[in-house]
């Protein structure tokens, strides 16, 4: 979220980034909140004002009767005041809840290279890489292929749980879990340290890390419990340091986090309702960074970078795009996406999103460091290295005629020297 102090100050700031986001009922209700905080300090000096006068009521009743003068005309004047202060509490008490609330939901503060656009149609494409494929045979539906094959289990999953999670078999399971050693081995060797995280997080947390809609449109709750399943390790990653003060010779502390992914949000048609690209359950390996505020741009570039990294070893064509305006969620302050190519759509689709989300979260979370004696908060990034969903990608771009598959030379060692499923 942001700093309510700073919003207070930077109120044009916020206002010209509402209109960036072209949020306008949050710019409507931003122009009440101006009013509702100044309402609100107005009451506090108020209410310091009775204060005082209480206390000064106090010391002259106190003269008044030790010079054996009468004082009952102060004392039913102070009596007065907690009735008056009462009131003047009930309502600060209310506009501050109603303040806070409404600064934790304001978006973050955008970084001038966002593009301007209304929707992903004006996202911006930064660059490019590999070549499209032209396979002179169909490319068959990566689900109904792995199914056919042996390798998924779609109908039995959705009959024990439920449309949106597949069983993954044999040598494709293996693939699976050769992708995830492959970026976790790329992001070790970088710097990155390895991280088994919770699979669930209280609420208190999860207020600090992401978008407050996402409780109802996005995680699932545990029933009669404070807790949630996470939505993908960046999460629970940034929530480990939540309060803390780090050293700023610690800084940047880079994470690789990997764990299974849970999310309501579903495909609803085509590609989408048998496969891997939309479902409820999925495993992702994340970067995560903490940084100095002064180094978060750099590591960003270093972060899309890692994970052009993994897909170029890959060999699967991408592009990279600036994620504009309208299309960007709450948290970050830029984004980019990894768009990896689709033979069988002949379009490309999202499978790496990589955010600097500046302070935002670390005011949540209240995670600062120490700089020049002072306490600032730090800055936090994050960025998929791969996810389930490039599976799909490798089923389709490394499809053959007789319906095998491929595996990616990188990952073969993974798969114990197995060259093709």
């Amino acid at each position: 979220m942001l700093d309510i102090k700073w919003v207070r100050e930077n109120p044009e700031i916020v206002s010209k980034n509402l209109e960036k986001r072209q949020d306008a009922d949050r710019l409507k209700a931003f122009n009440q909140f101006a009013k509702d905080d100044k309402e609100w300090r107005e009451l506090n000096v108020k209410v310091e004002r009775l204060r005082a006068e209480r206390n000064e009521i106090s010391r002259k009743v106190n003269l008044l009767m030790k010079e054996g003068k009468d004082a009952h005309s102060l004392i039913q004047e102070a009596k007065k005041i907690p009735d008056k202060i009462a009131q003047l509490e009930e309502r600060t008490k209310e506009l501050k809840i109603k303040n806070e609330l409404f600064v934790s939901r304001l978006p973050n503060i955008l970084h001038e290279s966002v593009p301007y656009g209304k929707d992903e149609a004006d996202n911006k494409v930064v660059r490019k890489w590999g070549r499209i494929p032209n396979p002179k045979f169909e490319i068959l539906n990566h689900g109904e292929l792995i199914e056919k094959k042996g390798l998924a289990n779609f109908d039995d999953a959705a009959k024990v749980s439920g449309k949106g999670f597949y069983y993954l078999l044999g040598d494709f399971a293996l693939l699976e879990m050769a992708l995830a050693r492959f970026a976790v081995d790329t992001l070790v060797k970088k710097g990155f340290k390895l991280t088994q995280v919770p699979l669930m997080l209280r609420r208190e947390p999860y207020a600090g890390v992401t978008d407050l809609a996402d409780f109802e449109n996005v995680m699932y709750k545990i029933e009669n419990e404070d807790l949630y399943l996470i939505a993908t390790s960046e999460h629970p990653m940034a929530a480990m340091y939540m309060g803390h003060i780090v050293k700023e010779e610690e800084l940047p502390v880079k994470l690789v986090g990997v764990s299974p992914c849970f999310r309501k949000e579903i495909g609803s048609h085509g590609v989408d309702e048998k496969g891997l690209f939309r479902v409820h359950q999925f495993n992702k390996v994340e970067q995560f960074v903490f940084s100095k505020p002064e180094e978060s741009w750099k590591i960003h570039e270093e972060l899309i970078a890692n994970a052009e990294e993994i897909f170029q070893k890959l060999k699967l064509p991408y592009r990279v795009v600036n994620i504009c305006t309208g299309d960007i969620g709450i948290v970050a302050a830029k984004k980019y996406d990894i768009e990896v190519w689709m033979p069988r759509e002949k379009d490309y689709k999202e499978v790496v999103s990589c955010s600097n989300c500046t302070e935002y979260q670390a005011v949540g979370l209240n995670t600062k460091y120490w700089k020049e004696g002072k306490r600032e908060y730090v800055h936090t990034l994050n960025s998929t290295a791969v996810a389930d969903r490039a599976l799909r990608a490798i089923i389709e771009n490394y499809q053959q005629k007789d319906g095998s598959i491929k595996v990616p030379s990188v990952l073969v060692k993974y798969m114990n020297g197995k060259k093709v499923i």
